[in-house]
């Protein structure tokens, strides 16, 4: 593993050494053992046959024959293990020694195999360290961002700011009512073919003189958001995107107690506060040292000159753009899906001051996603969905599933249709979700509905591509839909760094000329056309056929209401 020199950089071999020792354990004992006590069953008879054979022979005075020490040496082997069985079973410490003895090299064997098999998320140590950092984080998400963003209130409060826009960003050429497009890609940062593969597009894109920003919508880094992965993953795919990139983190960025994020996409300021009051919240039991926080922003102020990447631009790891007649609203949900009190109450007034514009939410967990509803036992996030709803909500975006997604959710108020469209936008970067595209429910929770990419697509891909020791788990899910497991659970198996690819980003135009909002969908290859989406209900625009890009339309704003500012 590349250790570094933090806290998390530090243990996290440790925790992977601790998670060997453990599988080795799980080996010996769950699989390996049982498996030979079960071959001992079968062989019994023949192994009395062999003992009284042998021992005839020895009676009888006889040379024992090759065959007979043959025969020997796997009686021996036999009651060796006889007697190491019975050791583990009188003694914990004897059964974790054997334990060791024999999983640790199977274990040595299973991870060195690992990029051939390709089971990048399972048989991986790093991986499973971040596992523990996700329980870790978890818990202490909330409070480390409150104390965060009131240590950054306090840095600019003699700045002149005002409260209200301290979290607002202004891209140039968008405030006074112009035409622009935004980019959202989501959960970007693997770093590998399924990252680049969109470079040239969004980059090719980019370069319009509408399209102002781009936004990263969840997953930055993987697999653990630190600032040792963000050359690689970050500012080497992004290069040659010149415009400003703002991002809004998922679950994985928090991992690192959002050191790498905060350093990148904060003001420097900003940053430096932040880091300092996260170090405070920890009373000062880290390795966040205020050299390290140095050493953190002058590395990222070195990455930005050396690949032309604008980023810094944002205060918190949420944030507001407000136009003339539209508003976009980034929310950090962390790891659990849900907002601390603080975020609470800046997302409620964000939400209240822009009366009658369009308003579009970019959340860091989709509120629909493989066709199920994401906030059903999950009161937090449930309340964040209806307070969206009362505050008439257009669009909401989200990643962390990671593909393409559509939902129309019909909100039945007093007197009225509100709807509410839902994308799942985390087809970025990131190895295919495989959920809603294998395992699309029968009935889903919205009666329009679309998602990328087709089921026989994925499949002509996975029977193509799946190398024969992978089959038998292929046909299990194919066949059996995964049972008992999920296809999502395990799509990172079929995680094949080859054509073709299906990720894909957005591009959302904003048209005060036109009285539109528009979405526009973009695969590895270019735009998307509807053929290549399966869609359920009244999704495809009228007058438009199969053969037609993918675009969702809404007016930007009532048709009484004058655009011109």
């Amino acid at each position: 593993m590349d250790a570094e020199w933090n806290l998390v950089g530090l243990f996290s071999p440790g925790i992977a050494v601790i998670g060997d020792v453990l599988f080795a354990l799980v080996l010996t004992w769950g699989i390996i053992t049982p498996v030979h006590l079960g071959w001992r069953a079968l062989t019994r008879p023949i192994e009395r046959r062999a003992w009284m054979r042998l021992l005839a022979r020895v009676d009888q005075g006889q040379t024992p024959s090759r065959l007979d020490r043959l025969v020997q040496y796997w009686l021996n082997a036999r009651a060796r293990f006889a007697w190491r069985l019975s050791q583990a079973r009188r003694s914990p410490t004897v059964a974790v020694q054997q334990g060791l003895r024999g999983g640790l090299p199977v274990t040595a064997v299973l991870i060195a195999l690992n990029p051939i098999w390709g089971f990048s998320w399972y048989f991986n140590t790093e991986n499973w360290a971040t596992e523990v950092w996700a329980r870790w984080a978890e818990h202490r998400t909330d409070t480390w961002r409150e104390q965060m963003v009131y240590a950054v209130r306090e840095r600019y409060r003699d700045t002149n700011t005002l409260d209200s826009q301290l979290f607002q960003i202004a891209p140039k050429e968008i405030a006074a009512g112009a035409d622009f497009s935004i980019l959202v890609i989501g959960d970007p940062g693997e770093g590998d073919a399924s990252q680049h593969i969109l470079r040239d597009r969004f980059i090719e894109v980019g370069q319009r003189p509408e399209v102002k920003f781009l936004v990263v919508a969840s997953d930055v880094i993987y697999p653990a958001g630190a600032m040792k992965d963000y050359e690689e993953k970050f500012y080497l795919p992004f290069k040659g995107f010149t415009k400003p990139i703002y991002a809004i983190l998922g679950n994985h960025d928090w991992y690192d107690a959002l050191e790498g994020f905060t350093a990148n996409f904060l003001e420097p300021e900003a940053a430096r506060a932040a880091l300092r009051a996260r170090r405070a919240t920890d009373h000062g039991l880290t390795t966040t040292t205020e050299s390290r926080i140095n050493q953190m922003i002058e590395e990222t102020a070195r990455l930005r000159e050396a690949y032309g990447v604008w980023t810094g631009g944002q205060r918190a790891p949420y944030f507001r753009v407000d136009t003339a007649h539209f508003v976009l609203i980034a929310v950090d949900t962390g790891i659990l899906r849900r907002v601390d009190a603080e975020q609470l109450r800046w997302l409620r007034a964000a939400l209240e001051q822009p009366k009658g514009k369009f308003k579009m939410v970019i959340l860091g967990h989709p509120l629909f996603a493989a066709g199920y509803y994401q906030g059903a036992g999950d009161e937090p996030f449930a309340a964040i969905h209806q307070l969206l709803h009362e505050h008439a909500v257009k669009v909401v975006m989200a990643g962390n599933t990671h593909d393409f997604e559509f939902y129309k959710e019909v909100d039945q108020a007093p007197g009225q249709s509100r709807p509410m469209q839902h994308f799942v936008n985390g087809g970025g970067g990131a190895y295919l979700s495989i959920g809603a595209t294998l395992d699309w429910p029968k009935q889903v929770p919205t009666a329009d509905s679309a998602f990328y990419p087709r089921t026989d697509a994925v499949l002509a891909k996975l029977d193509r591509q799946t190398p024969p020791w992978k089959w038998p788990l292929w046909l299990w899910m194919k066949q059996l839909g995964a049972w008992p497991s999920a296809p999502e659970a395990l799509a990172s198996v079929f995680d094949f760094n080859r054509a073709p690819f299906f990720q894909s980003f957005v591009e959302v135009r904003v048209e005060g000329s036109a009285n539109a909002v528009r979405l526009l969908l973009y695969g590895a290859n270019g735009r998307l056309r509807w053929h290549d989406l399966p869609v359920y209900g009244h999704v495809i625009p009228d007058r438009q056929d199969a053969r037609a890009f993918v675009e969702f339309g809404f007016p930007l704003a009532p048709a009484d209401t004058n655009l011109r500012p």
